[in-house]
């Protein structure tokens, strides 16, 4: 048939296959006349690669991983690095506990749970009347010293008067004796003489007889004078004794000074100090809680009656991986969030100082490392951290509440915060001084063991 011939819709059926031939690509009517191979040759030029397209896309998936790296890069180095943080954290305070120093029966409580209390409030009133009776009975036994001291020295006064006696009595024996002396050398003399003429029978034997008598007479007084001197010394000696006995009691010492009386009034004085004490005070501001004391209760002295929770003094206790504390220190800037106000409110503190130990190395049953069934736990070390107290001013916060924690470990706190840290900086530098100065003095080869008062004593902390 003719080009002339054909239809309007044969002619438009060519002109279409003309196109599509043009264009490279097969048609329903190619396929219908040529058969499979025209159809196998169109699929291989549809399949085949196209290198223009795939090279901008494998530029920018390289563009992206690279940028992806070097953020992921820039954030570990900057901030992953420079921040550690944890939600193990908790606040904690150093609370008052209230204890009676005195066995006494409670006469009244001015206080319940949760009420806020300041320094000096009164919390509990005991019964004053023992304590009171205690007081007078002192007050009585100082007066009672005070008048058995003025007796001793007026007894001295008066053993000095003896003193003075006991010489005078001394010098009159004394002079006694040498009369008795003079005495016996005179009838001994005379006896002398009687007895020589006596035998010339020119004295009578009667006077012999008289000289004889006024001899021993002599002799006599003379023992007589003896005795009474030695008994004279004796008195002295023993009014000196005495004298220095009483002297013992107030000697380098006043009445105000004197041991007993001093002694007295330190009873005196205690007895006050328990009347003092039947009242119980509030030692800070904060919270009471806790309350175990009730009105007409016998309390004994050291019991636990009450605790005062400084809300004003509360720190924190965040308790970081022993992998995150590598670059930890005490003076660090600390950001802080609280559940009780949510992630909007943000408190800021500094870091004062790491634990001693983890908390598994001071648990009630520490881990046995040793046995044969180990497993490898990661640790936790508590770290202390003080909140601005200006912001804890304006948003208190109880004991025990759960806290998130973030360390700036490169940054530098506030001035405020600073003077928080600053005593935990002092004694931390004072520590290696102290150690040094102990294993100098410590004989080789044995290990120095350096302990600080504030290793022995431990404060009362609560969470």
């Amino acid at each position: 048939m003719s080009h002339a011939d054909q239809t309007p819709e044969q002619n438009s059926r060519n002109s279409h296959s003309s196109n599509s031939a043009a264009d490279g690509q097969p048609n329903a009517t190619t396929d219908h006349h040529t058969g499979a191979p025209a159809a196998a040759s169109a699929f291989k030029a549809a399949a085949a690669p196209q290198p223009a397209r795939r090279k901008p896309r494998l530029a920018i998936v390289t563009a992206a991983v690279v940028i992806l790296g070097g953020g992921a890069y820039a954030y570990q180095h900057f901030i992953g690095a420079r921040y550690v943080s944890t939600d193990n954290a908790y606040t904690a305070a150093e609370v008052a506990q209230i204890t009676p120093a005195i066995d006494a029966i409670t006469q009244g409580v001015r206080v319940v749970d949760t009420q806020h209390v300041r320094k000096g409030d009164i919390l509990v009133e005991l019964d004053a009347t023992d304590a009171r009776l205690a007081l007078a009975q002192a007050e009585a036994e100082l007066g009672r010293a005070e008048r058995r001291v003025r007796t001793y020295q007026a007894t001295d006064l008066g053993y000095r008067a003896q003193v003075a006696a006991r010489d005078a009595e001394q010098q009159q024996a004394d002079a006694q004796l040498k009369v008795a002396q003079a005495d016996l050398d005179r009838a001994k003399l005379d006896l002398a003489r009687r007895q020589a003429l006596a035998t010339t029978g020119s004295v009578s034997g009667e006077e012999l007889s008289n000289a004889q008598a006024a001899f021993n007479t002599a002799q006599a007084r003379m023992a007589a004078a003896h005795a009474t001197a030695e008994q004279s010394r004796a008195n002295r000696a023993a009014t000196l004794g005495a004298m220095a006995a009483n002297q013992a009691l107030i000697e380098q010492s006043s009445l105000a000074d004197n041991p007993e009386v001093a002694l007295a009034r330190a009873k005196r004085d205690q007895a006050r100090v328990d009347v003092e004490r039947t009242v119980l005070r509030a030692p800070t501001d904060g919270v009471v809680a806790r309350r175990q004391i009730e009105v007409g209760q016998k309390v004994k002295a050291g019991t636990v009656v009450m605790t005062v929770v400084p809300t004003q003094q509360v720190h924190v206790d965040a308790n970081f991986k022993e992998g995150q504390l590598g670059q930890v220190r005490a003076g660090q800037p600390v950001e802080l969030k609280a559940d009780l106000y949510g992630s909007s409110v943000v408190y800021h503190g500094v870091v004062t100082g790491l634990a001693g130990g983890t908390g598994s190395a001071f648990a009630a049953i520490p881990a046995q490392n040793a046995t044969g069934n180990w497993i490898k736990v990661v640790q936790r070390v508590p770290v202390r951290v003080a909140i601005d107290p200006q912001e804890l001013a304006q948003r208190p916060l109880q004991v025990g509440l759960s806290m998130a924690v973030s360390i700036d470990t490169r940054g530098e706190p506030s001035a405020a915060l600073a003077a928080l840290a600053a005593p935990m900086l002092a004694s931390s530098d004072r520590a290696p001084t102290a150690v040094a100065a102990t294993a100098t003095a410590t004989p080789m080869g044995v290990q120095p063991v350096s302990t600080t008062a504030a290793d022995a004593v431990q404060p009362t902390t609560t969470r």
